[in-house]
């Protein structure tokens, strides 16, 4: 026991208080640090939160802040009503799912035939997949629209002197994009794939092969079960810029209804319907705001552990 205490009397002796000093310090500059980057990242959200459940009169009251001083739910269901929210919401959802579901297998297959196949002009074809990464898509917005607008698969309708199938208003366009692996932002997802792919070992498909597997068995067999990260990673990224885009949508549709296009109109059809008083339209553009990212902070709080952990056995990160 005296032995003991005197190793331990020893050690707090031979403890430098500059270093301590500096340790603490460095604790305390980094809680610092992140506690500033978290409220810089934050502030946006908290901001509209703030205002959501704010009375009308608390806009012009100096004296609230943060917290609102009467609580209301009404900028919520103004916002809702003027958005046809679950309207919108219904479509955003299919939309952003089916895509999703039909993006991952294209790409998957297509970062396949690109990681493990050889065949003539594959570099370029892959270069050429890269390079749409970093092409503006307002550049192919004509003849992306005509495209659609006069469909015609392989001119067989402009033999017989028809005119083109208007796929415009439909969900045609996305659906036959993303089978075809020419969807937004594929070629990231592709490139993604391609990148876990190639640190797949060898053997495991040599192994396949020997056992009588073609390529599709060993794909789906051997490849897809130890592509998770990969294939988590793809449904994160594709699901949340489907639900967020308004570019495509906007472009392929006129009628239909989705969360990103009612929210950009918000602004207009508050002024016609509700009021104009700008502070008022603030309150309610905040609002709708926040209902459209709704969804996706909640789907995120449940993801977030899987979604850390993809990105860290891709080949995304160093």
């Amino acid at each position: 026991m005296q032995t003991r205490l005197q190793t331990i009397q020893n050690s707090i002796k031979h403890v430098n208080p500059l270093d301590t000093v500096k340790r603490w310090s460095w604790i305390a500059f980094r809680a610092l640090l992140v506690t500033g980057l978290c409220f810089i990242i934050l502030y946006p959200l908290i901001q509209k939160l703030s205002v959501v459940f704010r009375n009308r009169s608390d806009m012009y009251d100096p004296t609230v802040l943060w917290i609102p001083k009467s609580f209301t739910l009404d900028n919520v269901i103004k916002a809702m009503d003027t958005m046809n929210y679950w309207i919108a919401f219904k479509n955003t959802l299919f939309i952003s799912a089916g895509t999703t579901l039909l993006q991952v297998l294209s790409c998957g297959l297509a970062a396949y035939a690109f990681a493990r196949l050889r065949f003539w002009g594959s570099e370029v074809l892959f270069f050429l997949v890269i390079f749409t990464i970093v092409v503006p898509p307002q550049t192919l917005m004509i003849p992306t629209y005509l495209t659609y607008r006069y469909f015609d698969f392989f001119g067989i309708l402009g033999w017989f002197g028809l005119d083109g199938i208007n796929l415009i208003d439909t969900v045609w366009p996305f659906i036959m994009s993303s089978s075809l692996a020419a969807g937004l932002k594929n070629g990231l997802y592709i490139f993604i794939f391609r990148q876990f792919f190639r640190a797949i070992p060898k053997e495991l498909e040599e192994a396949a092969y020997v056992d009588g597997c073609g390529i599709g068995a060993t794909f789906f067999r051997i490849i897809l079960p130890n592509a998770v990260p990969a294939f988590i990673t793809v449904i994160l990224f594709s699901f949340v810029w489907q639900w967020n885009d308004s570019y495509f949508v906007s472009l392929f549709f006129n009628k239909e209804q989705v969360l990103s296009t009612q929210v950009s109109a918000l602004t207009a059809q508050i002024y016609q319907t509700i009021t104009n008083d700008p502070l008022y339209v603030s309150m309610i553009l905040n609002t709708g705001t926040l209902l459209v990212l709704a969804p996706l902070i909640i789907m995120y709080i449940f993801v977030q552990r899987y979604f850390v952990e993809s990105v860290e056995r891709t080949g995304i990160v160093g």
